[in-house]
């Protein structure tokens, strides 16, 4: 099932792009092989597909002068505090985990704020520019790369389920580090069953909850049909829209390592967007549940109230809320938040 999944070949396409920015250390370096140590997050751990993958470019790198020393974690909060107390050089995370590293990046993953693909072009391409690189260092830390995941959906075992005032009282599997869906579900009167990336499918597929949110690349691999079958569906409204982020620690690398990490992505943009018009049409018609034009209007508002509160408390980065309101209102701007400052 694995085999060819459409995680495992979009984080090929960052294990790629990481060997080219750890190549770039062979200019800066003075002796012979330089080493580096790459966390990879892998729900299966290192008989994982995505850890798999990772490896595949070790001896590229190898013979570029780079001896990578490779770790895979089947829980993403232990590689983010390894990587953290610097145990990793580099480590690779879901969008919502790497808020801790860099608050901007951290909040391209905002509730409704990427709405589609137009608008995900246009962020990546904005900062995936020289200029943009302010945005993505700090002190310690620097995004080196942020690929598309896709947008987020509801799955839910239930058709019925298909308004927001049928949420109340329902379990939804939430990822209980991230502040901005802890409040999304308590926001619509829905119950919050604890979960992270590596247990949130089998939850959802044994029926311990009631819905569950995902991006579609999760839908075949993680088997999440167990779940939907024979009464449930896919409520197509992109809830956010989900990244992967390449971290560095910034004192590691060379000063153009992330840049040349993002030139590299950038050039195979279009790979990793097939791969999740792909992972889309995997789902069946029958099974994508397609809300009312009249309900899109008060879930972007619901959205937006959400997103606008959690920005007032801290949670959101406002540089970043604000690019991607900039965004929304040039590729739709007749949205009714197009007229408010």
């Amino acid at each position: 099932m694995f085999t060819q999944s459409p995680v495992r070949r979009i984080l090929g396409r960052v294990a790629l792009c990481l060997a080219a920015s750890l190549s770039a250390g062979i200019q800066a370096a003075e002796q012979g092989v330089i080493k580096r140590s790459f966390c990879v997050f892998d729900p299966v751990g290192a008989n994982g597909p995505l850890f798999a993958i990772s490896k595949s470019f070790k001896p590229v790198a190898l013979r570029e002068g780079v001896e990578l020393n490779m770790r895979a974690y089947t829980d993403e909060k232990v590689a983010a505090e390894d990587f953290k107390a610097g145990q990793c050089d580099a480590v690779l995370l879901t969008g919502t985990r790497a808020r801790e590293f860099n608050k901007f990046t951290g909040s391209l993953e905002a509730m409704g704020a990427i709405p589609g693909e137009k608008e995900m072009r246009l962020l990546f391409n904005t900062l995936s520019q020289p200029k943009a690189k302010p945005f993505l260092v700090n002190d310690r830390y620097e995004v080196a790369g942020i690929f598309p995941g896709g947008a987020v959906y509801l799955f839910t075992r239930d058709r019925n389920i298909d308004t927001v005032a049928e949420l109340q009282g329902k379990k939804i599997a939430t990822l209980d580090y991230d502040t901005a869906s802890l409040t999304m579900v308590r926001h619509v009167g829905a119950s919050v069953v604890g979960a992270n990336s590596a247990n949130f499918a089998g939850k959802f597929n044994n029926g311990s909850v009631d819905l569950a949110y995902a991006p579609a690349v999760a839908y075949t691999p993680l088997e999440l049909y167990k779940g939907v079958q024979p009464n449930g569906g896919v409520f197509k409204y992109a809830v956010a829209y989900m990244n992967f982020q390449v971290i560095l620690h910034r004192d590691r690398f060379p000063e153009d390592a992330g840049q040349m990490v993002r030139d590299e992505s950038v050039k195979r943009i279009e790979e990793a967007y097939q791969i999740i018009e792909q992972a889309e049409a995997e789902i069946p018609a029958e099974v994508w549940m397609h809300p009312p034009s009249d309900d899109v209007a008060d879930y972007n508002q619901m959205l937006r109230d959400v997103r606008l509160s959690l920005l007032e408390e801290g949670v959101y980065d406002e540089r970043a809320i604000r690019l991607m309101k900039a965004i929304r209102c040039r590729v739709d701007g007749v949205r009714a938040e197009c007229a408010s400052s």
